[in-house]
């Protein structure tokens, strides 16, 4: 798809990028940085969330590399969720061409203050491993590919979803999960990038200029993430809850 911008537009949003793939790394959320963003400089809803994926594929590609390097994750032991990660985004981004989202708009809001209140007040939440609730093949058949299923699906907080999932039911620490949960959504995006470039609606330039911001501030969040574990993500992941949530309902209000 052609887009015509400016060397100022391509630096705001190279900016806009970098802080969302610094965010993305540590709580998630980017996405309300840079989808707006997109649609301001001019795309179409369609081309904004096709371009926002390939440029989120930086971000969580380079916050996954960190995290693997730190050996925070093995990727052996979690090419099962990464499959049905993949294959549940895939479905989903086939699925909301056919289906209507606006219920899942009006649930999302209440979804997201639910994670930031499990994440203040959960006494699960620390650096430590606890208990597995789910084996991790039926981690895999169930959160795994259903987070999937919704990021390709409608996408916001996703990253937040996959670290609730590692903390409430595979008992992983928080920084452990947060980890995990990166990995999974670089899998998530990849598989909504497919089909998105198969529509034609990705904005390739732009979004490999904004890639490269997303890879900066990933990189620096995933620092922060090892060094800082539980004291930055927890309060980050309560304040991105809020906001996305206050987001989404006042998106709602306006459409109303």
């Amino acid at each position: 798809m052609d887009f015509a911008f400016s060397i100022e537009l391509a630096a705001l949003l190279f900016f806009v990028a970098m802080l969302a793939g610094f965010i993305d790394a540590i709580a998630g959320g980017g996405g309300l940085l840079t989808i707006p963003a997109l649609m301001w400089a001019g795309l179409s809803p369609a081309a904004a969330l096709a371009t926002n994926k390939l440029q989120a594929c930086g971000g969580s590609f380079f916050a996954s590399l960190y995290f693997v390097r730190k050996k925070m994750v093995d990727l052996a032991s979690i090419k099962l969720d990464i499959f049905c990660a993949f294959v549940g985004a895939a479905i989903g981004t086939i699925a909301v061409q056919l289906i209507d989202a606006s219920m899942l708009k009006t649930l999302l809001p209440f979804l997201m203050l639910a994670i930031g209140g499990y994440f203040l007040f959960s006494k699960k939440v620390s650096e430590d491993d606890r208990h597995r609730v789910l084996t991790p093949t039926l981690f895999a058949f169930s959160a795994a590919l259903g987070i999937g299923f919704y990021d390709g699906f409608f996408g916001p907080g996703t990253g937040s979803f996959f670290a609730l999932a590692f903390v409430s039911l595979a008992g992983f620490g928080l920084a452990k999960a947060t980890a995990h949960a990166k990995v999974l959504n670089f899998a998530t995006n990849i598989s909504s990038l497919i089909f998105f470039a198969l529509g034609g609606k990705v904005v390739w330039m732009l979004g490999g200029l904004m890639l490269l911001g997303q890879a900066m501030g990933a990189t620096l969040g995933s620092r922060l993430v090892v060094n800082k574990g539980t004291a930055i993500i927890k309060p980050l992941v309560v304040l991105m809850s809020v906001v996305m949530s206050t987001k989404l309902l006042g998106d709602q209000f306006q459409w109303w």
